[in-house]
């Protein structure tokens, strides 16, 4: 249930845009990859790394960005949870919703792998102008 927990408030954090919060859980060596095919591909090592890669790239390319996890799947060491991504591209202004799966692997209460999954398409309709 511990890191059941910890994801959860990692979800409650960045919806209150507590980034150092959701960064402190993660390991000095996290691996954190986004889709293939997201506008922020690729596999960061490090909370830095997601920082600027991921997180600082949300709130200066998007309006109302927004992670919304609807179910949690509780595995131990593994957690996975299920919810909806939205936002506006600030570029376009238009506005998407696609939903979500994370892979969250943890080890003595630290993330140390983090793998997104999402239908990239939804994503790229909102980056087209």
């Amino acid at each position: 249930m511990r890191n059941l927990s910890i994801i959860q408030g990692a979800y409650a954090a960045f919806a209150k845009g507590d980034v150092p919060a959701v960064l402190g859980i993660l390991d000095a060596d996290i691996a954190w990859t986004e889709a293939e095919g997201f506008p922020y591909a690729g596999t960061y090592h490090g909370p830095n790394a997601v920082l600027e890669s991921v997180f600082m790239r949300l709130g200066a390319e998007w309006d109302g960005f927004a992670v919304a996890p609807a179910e949690f799947i509780d595995g131990g060491d593994a957690v996975v949870a299920l919810g909806k991504y939205s936002g506006t591209y600030k570029a376009t202004g238009k506005s998407f919703q696609a939903d979500f799966a994370h892979v969250w692997k943890l080890r003595d209460g630290k993330v140390i792998r983090f793998v997104q999954y999402v239908d990239t398409l939804l994503v790229h309709r909102a980056l087209q102008a």
